[in-house]
């Protein structure tokens, strides 16, 4: 992929000339040129160990040469980045100057701690960038009070598994609707041969993530107007359901299920239908990992009371520090690494990029199943910006709320469950508040 003149060449000298009038120092002891607009700048980036990042770093080169920027790119394991991360921030440092994180698990701390600097007067500096692209749940996702904190690199969205085959030799359409769904979990569970209806998340914390579009699609949601509202009919309805599914049409063991464990019965062909994020899907469709591979089938989520509201996400995001030195240069590197052309890139490789013009692209969709692609494509556009309570607590949070469908399952009764539940998530709430 070429640098085009009016990409980040382009956009680099914009920045570099002057148009820094978000009031952010540059840290460049060098007169910027047209030729290198940052030369002698270095710019230290912290990154998951992830495809993206492998991605990034295959044209990464491409950048330097073009901005004069030498970028020291340091890759971690997940819990390691995050550590590395509080280690940083915490004793005040200038880097890394850019980093990857979880938006929607942290970005309320880090806005609480100072840790992340709002990028709103950046991104519309130069109309090539075309922010607008990006699709509005992973942007929604990435704000923090009306301020945009991050920007979204790779998305996730909350869909359905199910066995092509079976559904046709039992002339059951693709539900559309979560009581269609429930009807056809129900005809084809059969746990006399070991083979179950519904499975998903069952673990306390785990499970949360899968619950939430079971709460939003009947109306429902963990926080409403800044107040714990698990106890609502609506979100009692949605998590009733989805305990109901579990312990009803689910395998035994169920509660001690997480992903992983899940996406395993699926592909062993024990399941008709699996419910969870787009990301795991390579699980079930690769011969090397799954008995069904070509018999899975994928659609949107169902739609509820309320209608169709899975979640979509931006599961990984890229973040400036505010104390970097370097923001100008720091920015022309996101930019770069999100631009068009590097997002269309990276998704060819299997990454599930955050602009809609990827899912539009043939190019773009090629590496995924048609029908995956689609549900993508239609969950993006119609998704709820989390998967998770949005506090600073989040641990704590989904073990207040995964409580109740456990206790559901075991028999108790969920109103009380529910109320329960939403004092704990409130006690969170309060205790945020406070920090």
């Amino acid at each position: 992929m070429k640098l085009k003149k009016s990409g980040i060449v382009a956009s680099t000298l914009v920045v570099a000339l002057g148009l820094s009038a978000c009031g952010q120092s540059n840290g460049n002891k060098a007169e910027p040129s047209a030729d290198k607009p940052f030369a002698g700048q270095k710019l230290t980036v912290f990154a998951l160990a992830h495809p993206w990042t492998d991605g990034m770093k295959a044209s990464l080169g491409e950048f330097e040469s073009a901005t004069g920027i030498k970028v020291d790119l340091q890759v971690f394991p997940e819990e390691q980045l995050q550590q590395k991360l509080a280690v940083q921030f915490t004793s005040g440092a200038q880097t890394p100057d850019v980093f990857t994180y979880r938006p929607f698990m942290e970005k309320l701390l880090y806005d609480k701690n100072g840790w992340t600097e709002p990028l709103d007067g950046y991104v519309t500096k130069d109309a090539g960038y075309t922010f607008d692209d990006f699709s509005k749940a992973s942007v929604d996702g990435s704000m923090v009070n009306g301020k945009l904190m991050s920007i979204p690199l790779w998305t996730d969205q909350f869909v359905m598994y199910y066995r092509k085959d079976l559904l046709e030799q039992n002339n059951i359409p693709v539900p559309k609707t979560l009581t269609e769904f429930e009807a056809a979990v129900k005809k084809l569970n059969d746990p006399s041969k070991d083979f179950y209806g519904f499975v998903s998340r069952g673990q306390r914390n785990a499970l949360v993530s899968a619950a939430a579009s079971f709460i939003y699609s009947e109306g429902g949601d963990f926080i409403v107007d800044g107040k714990a509202a698990i106890n609502t009919p609506e979100a009692i309805r949605g998590l009733g359901m989805y305990a109901n599914l579990l312990k009803n049409y689910g395998p035994k063991g169920a509660l001690n299920m997480g992903w992983p464990q899940a996406a395993a019965l699926f592909a062993q062909g024990k399941a008709a239908f699996y419910v969870d994020a787009s990301a795991l899907y390579n699980n079930t469709t690769d011969p090397e990992k799954s008995l069904v591979a070509d018999k899975v089938g994928f659609a949107p989520f169902p739609a509820g009371s309320a209608g169709q509201k899975p979640y979509a996400i931006a599961a990984w995001a890229l973040a400036m520090n505010p104390k970097s030195e370097k923001k100008d240069a720091a920015w022309a590197f996101m930019e770069w690494s999100t631009n068009k052309e590097n997002v269309l890139r990276i998704q060819q490789s299997g990454v599930p990029g955050a602009r809609d013009s990827v899912w539009a692209s043939p190019n773009g969709i090629e590496k995924f199943p048609a029908d995956l692609a689609a549900a993508i494509k239609t969950t993006m556009s119609i998704g709820v910006d989390h998967s998770v309570p949005q506090v600073m607590s989040v641990t704590e949070a989904r073990d207040a709320v995964g409580s109740v469908v456990v206790k559901a399952m075991l028999g108790e009764d969920i109103n009380a469950a529910a109320e329960t539940a939403n004092k704990e998530l409130q006690a969170i709430i309060d205790s945020d508040n406070k920090k």
